[in-house]
């Protein structure tokens, strides 16, 4: 069976971190940032993912960052 690791370059350590960024419209006038964040990224390449705080917990993410 394959080892899962980074899409990009097959490396197996991944790293995460929190942004968040303004809609459209008024929010983006008024630089509100209530689009939150966590990015996943290889600390070998840098390739990265997005996802939707509101969708899933860390946990989580760096599985479906490694498939």
């Amino acid at each position: 069976m394959k080892e899962k690791g980074c899409v990009k370059c097959g490396c197996q350590e991944a790293k995460t971190k929190e942004i968040a960024t303004t809609g459209t419209g008024l929010s983006k006038m008024f630089d509100i940032q209530h689009n939150r964040f966590t990015v996943v990224y290889c600390t070998n390449c840098g390739y990265s993912e997005f996802y939707n705080m509101n969708a899933s917990g860390v946990s989580n993410v760096i599985d479906l960052f490694f498939g």
